[in-house]
């Protein structure tokens, strides 16, 4: 088995080119095989009557991600060797930003819109979905219309929308019923900023795609809600996930290459003494 990672920017970009730039190098550099940024416009995201009340919600707009990066954002992708994929929070965003992503990420607020769903399948790219919140009868109707319109290589990321989630709401065995019931590709979008909680997903269950927050510095506009990782702290996770990976060796029992010397210094059976009788010869 093999796990993928995205970096997830969300709104700790600051509206900053050259900082973006930076998340692009920085989840390169710690090993993602995706960068992930999201493109929303605040007066296609909220209803009128909430950004009228609420100047908190208003303030978002200092977080909307400016089209004019796309372009950019790809080719400095292209140079880092990295996929580059967009969450699109508005209809007009799929067209926008199809010429540039790898797959389109649909977050799990905009799991019930079927209109953006629809959008994203006809495209022909692949759909990865997360599924916080959603009951199972909802995810099921958001898979049949993504397959409807014609979708053919969706990932379903279990997900917990709390920010942070505590390890103890997690819920990872929710990742093998996606699996058995959906019968696609199934992966843990994180908000636990744990490394124990992402071992398990990976190790346990079978998450074969991991997306996690980052931050660069504790700058980002999102960081102080607590579920956004470091570059080292990730860093070391994904190594340590790779590397748990790479002791997982065959179901075949054979004599590994590290034990062969030890071999001949097992009991021998015909005085219950250690070494073998041959090896005490050559002693």
């Amino acid at each position: 088995m093999t796990v993928s990672f995205i970096a997830e920017v969300s709104s700790n970009h600051n509206q900053d080119l050259e900082r973006c730039y930076r998340f692009i190098e920085t989840a390169a550099r710690i090993g993602c095989a995706v960068v992930k940024f999201q493109l929303f416009r605040i007066d296609q995201l909220f209803a009128p009557s909430v950004l009228r009340r609420s100047a908190e919600h208003r303030k978002r707009k200092q977080w909307e991600l400016p089209t004019e990066f796309l372009p950019l954002l790809h080719e400095k992708c292209v140079e880092h060797d990295i996929a580059f994929s967009c969450t699109p929070f508005y209809l007009e965003a799929v067209s926008e930003l199809a010429p540039f992503v790898s797959f389109y990420k649909i977050a799990s607020y905009e799991l019930p819109w079927k209109d953006l769903l629809i959008a994203c399948a006809e495209t022909g790219k692949p759909v990865v979905l997360s599924t916080g919140m959603a009951t199972m009868e909802e995810i099921a109707a958001a898979v049949m219309t993504l397959r409807e319109a014609g979708c053919r290589d969706i990932t379903l990321l279990h997900c917990v929308s709390a920010y942070p989630t505590s390890v103890d709401q997690c819920n990872l065995a929710v990742i093998e019923t996606l699996r058995q019931h959906f019968g696609c590709r199934v992966g843990w979008s994180d908000h636990s900023v744990s490394s124990a909680v992402i071992y398990r997903a990976v190790h346990r269950w079978g998450a074969s795609l991991v997306e996690f927050h980052l931050d660069l510095d504790e700058k980002g506009e999102e960081y102080s809600l607590g579920h956004c990782w470091l570059p080292e702290n990730a860093s070391q996770m994904i190594e340590t996930i790779r590397l748990g990976m790479a002791a997982d060796g065959g179901r075949h029992k054979r004599v590994m290459p590290a034990e062969k010397p030890d071999r001949a210094w097992r009991r021998d059976p015909c005085d219950g003494l250690r070494p073998l009788a041959s090896t005490r010869e050559h002693l």
